[in-house]
């Protein structure tokens, strides 16, 4: 079978899913932030002397979607900060080990991560977690949050299978970089 014909791994399936709705999702979400500036700044309150009422809270949660929808894209592209001075020193199989030993530990973390979004999206109306001039509630982006954190788990889970397998992470290639 020759490398078209094969059947796409689970890492590519969850690259291209990442690839896509970060694209086309926050494609959208800073076309609306910039329109939407836009129009209030120089529209409604440069030139017409009436800002929109609850701007303000549109575009902040506009940047809670953005930061969303970019977490785990930018977990498997290597854009999160990692600092490996040590690597070096260490042998093969002991920066292998660790590497997935830490990893571990940031699949627990985010794992508990998501649990406390869920809890406080459920909690959110009940405590008036809302913004402040429109009271939209934050329930669905506490759920966006928590969605976005577990995806970041797959991505961490699937890492941990790569070292395993290949002892070495390859990481998402966006933008032509090739694989």
């Amino acid at each position: 079978m020759s490398n078209e014909q094969q059947k796409p791994t689970l890492i590519d399936v969850v690259d291209r899913a990442l690839t896509w709705v970060s694209l086309i999702g926050g494609g959208l979400t800073l076309v609306f932030m910039t329109g939407y500036s836009v129009w209030n700044v120089l529209v409604m309150r440069k030139a017409l002397n009436s800002p929109i009422v609850g701007a303000e809270d549109l575009l902040i949660l506009s940047l809670v979607v953005i930061v969303a929808l970019s977490i785990p894209l930018g977990a498997r592209t290597g854009a999160h900060i990692e600092i490996e001075v040590l690597e070096s020193r260490m042998s093969a199989g002991f920066a292998k080990w660790s590497m997935v030993v830490v990893k571990l530990i940031g699949l627990v973390l985010l794992c508990v991560m998501a649990q406390q979004l869920v809890h406080a999206g459920q909690n959110a109306d009940r405590f008036g977690e809302t913004t402040q001039q429109l009271l939209i509630s934050f329930k669905p982006f506490y759920y966006l949050l928590a969605a976005s954190v577990a995806i970041y788990a797959v991505v961490l889970a699937l890492d941990i299978w790569q070292l395993l397998r290949s002892n070495t992470v390859v990481p998402l290639r966006v933008g032509g970089g090739g694989q």
